[in-house]
């Protein structure tokens, strides 16, 4: 069965950075997006699952706010070599 999961915005602020496009393999805690917040802090947005990349939402200059999605991930559930 093929599960996805949602990576969001936890912060209120504009997208610097897209570490990631569409079909990208990502591993647990890979740095995916760079959110300037509107503090004028850089936020890195990361997930703990590894897989797939099927959609990515927004773009650098994209204002966003918390819980707001950035992207979607396939998740890879075959256990990794470290497992």
């Amino acid at each position: 069965m093929t599960s996805y999961r949602a990576i969001a915005s936890d912060s209120i602020g504009v997208v610097q950075k897209v570490l990631v496009r569409e079909g990208d393999y990502v591993h647990e805690w890979e740095p995916l997006f760079l959110i300037e917040t509107n503090g004028g802090a850089m936020k890195k947005v990361e997930l703990g699952v590894r897989g797939f990349i099927s959609t990515v939402k927004v773009a650098p200059g994209d204002q966003v706010i918390s819980d707001m999605t950035l992207a979607i991930v396939e998740e890879d559930r075959k256990p990794a070599p470290c497992d």
